[in-house]
């Protein structure tokens, strides 16, 4: 159980969400560094993928089209949710909160949770509640933001448009003490490329784009510490 003051916190972040973060968000397809990710999980045919805090669905359309996976997403935005019915109106879509999902124990093959966690009020909780709703020996995959960012630690970045509302960015080795203390087991962690596309280089006045240029390819040969947000890809602990 949730108490008040995480329940008013979630209130104010669902707020943020609704109101201003998807107010006219578009759906967009998976950019090839996520299809890259999301491919390392393998042949996930027929199986079900559960995406925690899954935004407007990329990442469970991507699952879907490349292995008729059978997708489910919750959210705690209600026009997210909204958006994911209208392109997927076969998947099970939830409004909620990470830290209390709305399915059954032993439900799904692949979990992820794409980008999101430093976001969630009670972390250890949302990440039990991941647990609790996988299968034995399903895959997850965990997408969170680096304390160890050089940019960030030279002062030259202070963190996403959610930073405003909530984003608790951690080390690498804290974020694996985490995932260990929920039950979790990093059994492979990737660098996120995101930088490396034109839209992302392009950001900006074009004076700026030399340096953005210069600094994605940076992010493909800094040290894994260096990075800006790190995949992780895990199992459950055994007993």
């Amino acid at each position: 159980m949730k108490n008040p003051g995480e329940e008013g916190e979630i209130d104010q972040i669902r707020r943020f969400y609704d109101e201003e973060y998807y107010q006219g968000a578009m759906s967009k397809g998976l950019p090839w560094h996520s299809r890259r990710a999301a491919r390392l999980l393998g042949d996930v045919k027929g199986k079900a993928v559960l995406d925690v805090a899954c935004g407007l669905g990329e990442w469970l359309d991507f699952f879907h089209r490349v292995g008729a996976a059978r997708v489910s997403g919750i959210d705690l935005s209600a026009r997210a949710i909204e958006r994911c019915r209208e392109r997927m109106p076969y998947g099970d879509f939830h409004v909620g909160a990470a830290e209390i999902l709305p399915f059954d124990d032993g439900t799904f093959d692949v979990v992820t949770c794409m980008g999101s966690l430093e976001h969630f009020v009670d972390k250890p909780a949302a990440l039990r509640e991941m647990l609790r709703v996988a299968r034995p020996g399903a895959r997850f995959v965990l997408l969170v933001p680096n304390a160890g960012f050089l940019t960030r630690r030279l002062g030259l970045y202070g963190g996403t448009q959610q930073a405003r509302i909530k984003e608790d960015v951690q080390s690498l080795d804290a974020w694996g003490e985490l995932f260990a203390s929920s039950g979790l087991v990093v059994t492979r962690r990737l660098r996120d490329l995101h930088p490396l596309s034109k839209s992302w280089i392009t950001l900006g006045r074009p004076v700026g784009w030399p340096v953005r240029a210069l600094q994605a390819l940076a992010l493909a040969t800094w040290p894994l510490a260096w990075q800006y947000q790190v995949y992780h890809f895990c199992e459950r602990a055994r007993p």
